[in-house]
């Protein structure tokens, strides 16, 4: 089932601009709740999800209600989540739906009587197999996403010992064919795989350097591969779906409080920055900056929300009363 305000909960999509911390409300809504942002390469839309759907409208849009939103029709795909990104020529969106598969959609919609392309392979049996769509690359080519499955078939995928055994890993699935490439197969709990601007590395965030405390996420870097991965985050707090600035020199992240389990909605989260180098990893002595905290978490940025100027970023929030 889509997520809904809690009573007395709002929904506010917000643009930020980390430099000053200046925040506009783009969006607020008592009745419809919306998640995961994306901004258009072109500058002019936000992209969202709210109750299984898609919908964008319009990025200078400031203080409007649900009666914006403006759908973008998904045909026969099923009910979609909030792991969902635009091609980087501006033609479709691709999104994960509640099915496990990634879908493209045409950037105006699937037409009426047409059904959209699925882009992913067909499940293996057995592995209560699920795909978590978080990046594309520059040259619209390929998709970056975790992976969960069961490391081996099992005859009963729904029974509690092979629930457990679930692993979430960082793979790579070429758009044209569906073939997926795994960059991460282990044990440790990865995430929010998205590409650097140039298409070179992976950012992702996980649990490898945990400890074994389980949910103490941190943010690496990697080659498409999976090699020479960097730890980037080296604190007590949690750190989730980081996402580098088009102009590659910000990297934007949501920090939960120290002992959350995964990325729960409905938490006091900070919105934090980090300052690039050259080389694409943090400059030498930077430390976090909180730019904005908010009551939110799933949803706020699961997905790339920076404007192509790399200016501001979309997010969203859901306060109470």
């Amino acid at each position: 089932m889509p997520r809904t305000l809690l009573p007395g909960q709002l929904c506010r999509l917000l643009i930020v601009d980390p430099a000053t911390r200046a925040t506009e409300t783009v969006f607020e809504s008592r009745t419809v709740l919306v998640e995961a942002p994306n901004w258009s390469p072109d500058g002019r839309w936000l992209v969202v999800n709210g109750d299984g759907l898609l919908w964008r409208l319009p990025a200078d849009a400031r203080g409007v209600d649900e009666t914006a939103l403006e759908s973008v029709p998904l045909g026969d795909v099923p009910e979609i989540n909030n792991d969902h990104v635009i091609a980087p020529d501006g033609s479709a969106v691709f999104v994960s739906a509640r099915d496990g598969h990634v879908y493209e959609v045409p950037w105006d919609g699937v037409p009426e009587g047409e059904s959209a392309r699925r882009v992913t392979a067909p499940h293996p049996e057995g592995r209560n197999h699920k795909n978590y769509l978080h990046g594309v690359s520059p040259d619209g080519r390929t998709l970056s996403m975790i992976v969960g499955a069961l490391p081996a078939p099992v005859a009963d995928p729904g029974v509690e010992e092979a629930r457990v055994a679930w692993r979430t890993n960082v793979a790579l699935v070429a758009i044209a064919d569906g073939a997926t490439t795994p960059v991460t197969d282990d044990e440790h709990p990865d995430d929010g795989a998205g590409f650097s601007p140039d298409g070179s590395r992976l950012w992702f965030n996980s649990e490898r350097a945990s400890g074994g405390l389980a949910g103490h996420a941190q943010l690496f870097r990697a080659g498409l591969d999976g090699s020479d991965a960097v730890q980037v985050t080296h604190d007590e707090r949690v750190n989730w779906f980081p996402h580098v600035s088009p102009d590659g020199r910000t990297l934007l992240y949501v920090s939960f409080e120290p002992g959350t389990l995964g990325h729960p909605e409905n938490r006091d989260v900070v919105l934090r920055t980090l300052p690039l180098g050259v080389d694409g990893l943090p400059e030498p002595g930077a430390t976090p900056q909180d730019v904005l905290a908010v009551l939110g978490g799933q949803g706020t940025i699961n997905v790339p929300g920076w404007s192509p100027d790399s200016s501001r970023f979309a997010c969203a929030a859901y306060p109470l009363g």
